[in-house]
């Protein structure tokens, strides 16, 4: 699904050359133009988009820049939609929140 809406990764290299990564954007424009203005509003009000946004951005071992999380977060939502109709099971933000890895709080 990722691939029909040209948000799939493709590397800049040639020969000893070593590019950036990018998106294909080999897909569906309207689609992709969609899936972003969508992500906005969905990161501003939804908790957990929100929190996922915070992590991807500031994060220790490569961190994000914000428009390279607003389209990994696209890629997220893609694959809930997906799971969602093809599984036909209700949204869960404790599935979806596993791709954090948070520190133990260990109790006193």
């Amino acid at each position: 699904m990722q691939k029909l809406a040209g948000l799939n990764l493709k590397e800049n290299s040639s020969g000893k050359h070593k590019g950036k990564t990018t998106i294909s954007k080999r897909g569906r424009r309207r689609l992709r133009a969609i899936l972003f203005q969508g992500i906005m509003p969905i990161v501003a009000k939804n908790n957990e988009f929100s929190e996922l946004h915070q992590y991807y951005n500031t994060r220790a071992n490569n961190p994000l820049k914000k428009k390279q999380s607003l389209i990994l977060l696209c890629c997220k939502l893609i694959r809930i939609f997906f799971t969602l109709m093809t599984k036909k099971v209700a949204y869960d933000p404790e599935k979806m929140m596993r791709d954090i890895k948070r520190p133990e709080i260990q109790a006193a």
